[in-house]
């Protein structure tokens, strides 16, 4: 696979991603949601301050941190995606590494910009740890809600496939609410997770291929040395 190719797939994913966000950031009030495909799949818009899937990370210090974190993961990707380009392996490997690339980047997107693009968003509150929710439709202002690095990710992909409640003779969580699949994510989010998920199904695959690449380059360049090779 070549780097053109790398670095279509990784536009493509982000570029879905930040349409799909500023729709919703703009058409959404924060919490509501709308019906995609019944029940079963809807646009959820929430912000999340922390890291995928709506898991918090410890307030203000704690988001800048990740978002180091993030700006750092994606700096490797860069050199970790031209050294596998360059080193020969499988493409799908390449793809896999990617998708997790391009989530990375489309997430860092949110939390570096777009506290300082958009006029509303959740902001920490220190008297009670938590952040604060906000009122009517978020619009592109000059002056944001929050400074570089403090962006809250935009998440709205939410499939409330399964209902229910536990029977009561469950223990810890009898007669208690279920949901299958509870977490809201968003496109960067799926592609991180497609991308980490399927290298782990196909990783034998995607190995095999490596070593044999190895090899092959091992006996194509392989030469007898002895006391009469002279080696320049």
């Amino acid at each position: 696979m070549k780097k053109v190719h790398v670095i279509s797939i990784v536009a493509i994913v982000v570029i879905i991603d930040q349409v799909l966000k500023y729709y919703v950031k703009t058409t959404f009030p924060l919490n509501t949601s709308h019906q995609v495909m019944g029940d079963w799949f809807q646009l959820y818009f929430v912000e999340n301050p922390g890291m995928a899937y709506g898991w918090k990370f410890g307030g203000n210090w704690g988001k800048m941190a990740l978002t180091i974190f993030r700006m750092g993961a994606v700096v490797f990707g860069v050199w970790y995606l031209g050294s596998i380009i360059k080193r020969g392996y499988h493409k799908g490997f390449i793809f896999c590494a990617s998708l997790i690339f391009a989530g990375a980047l489309g997430n860092l997107i949110d939390s570096c910009f777009y506290g300082l693009i958009f006029d509303k968003g959740m902001v920490f509150n220190p008297s009670n740890h938590d952040y604060g929710y906000y009122e009517g439709l978020a619009a592109l202002a000059n002056h944001g809600y929050a400074s570089f690095l403090h962006g809250n990710v935009v998440d709205m992909l939410y499939f409330p496939i399964i209902k229910g409640h536990f029977p009561s003779w469950i223990p810890l969580w009898g007669g208690e609410d279920f949901e299958f699949f509870r977490p809201i994510f968003n496109i960067a989010d799926a592609a991180i997770s497609g991308g980490v998920i399927s290298i782990l199904v196909f990783q034998k695959r995607f190995f095999e291929y490596r070593n044999k690449n190895i090899k092959n380059q091992t006996v194509e360049t392989g030469a007898l040395v002895d006391d009469t090779t002279q080696i320049s």
